[in-house]
């Protein structure tokens, strides 16, 4: 091909060029402006509710199939059938406030373990992230105390505090204690450096670097470590109530007493309750986290 006819050709392909990026460039546009365009509410509300109770309907036909196509007449006492539970468990008055008055128990230990828990955890992490001295010396020993299973050290446990709500509260904290410190020292020293050198050009002191800059830079992850942690201390508050009887009946004792009588529609009734606690104190504490940190730390990818 001769110099003319590469000008030609040149000439051809270039409007063909300029045609690709302007439709590029108009795909990309339409793109980001789908990306950006507000939902609906109905749309919003659907992809909300939609998802778990579609999960919801395949766990109770599950539920069913186990019940009626699996065990025998003579074992269905170790699954009842879920129409059963529902009039056993929770529409005779009788059984249900029974497990509300259990609840209730093992709601109110659970909270004071929680707070507990908390005024330690941030007590602790905060030191820790001051100096790292006492990061080195406290940090094996929670590791070493998440480790341990609770039901190696219950006999020391009743021996120092009784068999009483006091050691079902400091089931609660062992459990729910360790997730606080690590969650909260993370996101104390998870502050931008370069910050850090702005306050140490104004001569801030310790108080207001902690004040002004580590705690609202932690936010995001102290209400991380207290969501895990509110749903670990229902856990402790119903394991403790297992295992020390005396006090106040909570729920572990009617599910221990439930699971001894073979009576499977309360137990279970009961158990469901127990997830619905967890379930209700994890999402009261994303209410407070969505209050509290509010609208400047987004989550969501790009």
């Amino acid at each position: 091909m001769t110099l003319p006819d590469l000008g030609q050709a040149s000439e051809t392909i270039s409007p063909l060029a300029g045609i690709d990026a302007s439709a590029a460039q108009a795909v990309d546009d339409n793109v980001r402006q789908a990306a950006f365009r507000p939902k609906s509410r109905g749309r919003e509300l659907a992809e909300t509710v939609l998802p778990p109770l579609v999960l919801g309907s395949l766990v109770i036909a599950a539920w069913y199939f186990i019940s009626y196509g699996v065990l025998t007449e003579a074992r269905r006492f170790l699954l009842r059938p879920p129409h059963q539970v529902l009039q056993v468990g929770f529409l005779d008055w009788e059984n249900f406030s029974e497990i509300l008055l259990g609840l209730w128990s093992s709601a109110r230990v659970a909270t004071i373990g929680l707070s507990i828990s908390i005024a330690i955890g941030f007590f602790l992490a905060t030191l820790m992230s001051q100096a790292k001295v006492v990061e080195r010396a406290v940090f094996p020993f929670m590791v070493a105390l998440q480790a341990i299973p609770v039901l190696a050290i219950v006999p020391l446990i009743s021996f120092w505090w009784g068999t009483g709500q006091r050691s079902r509260i400091v089931v609660c904290v062992i459990i729910s204690l360790f997730p606080i410190i690590v969650n909260t020292l993370f996101g104390l020293q998870s502050a931008e450096r370069g910050i850090h050198d702005l306050f140490t050009l104004h001569h801030a002191n310790r108080l207001t670097r902690l004040r002004k800059l580590m705690f609202p830079a932690a936010l995001p992850a102290i209400f991380a470590g207290l969501r895990i942690s509110a749903g670990l201390s229902v856990i402790g508050a119903i394991v403790g109530d297992f295992f020390f009887g005396k006090g106040g009946v909570g729920i572990g004792q009617l599910l221990r007493r439930y699971a001894n009588n073979l009576q499977g529609e309360e137990l279970l009734a009961a158990v469901i309750m127990s997830s619905l606690l967890g379930v209700a104190v994890f999402l009261l504490f994303g209410w407070i986290q969505n209050r509290a940190v509010g609208r400047w730390h987004d989550t969501t990818g790009a």
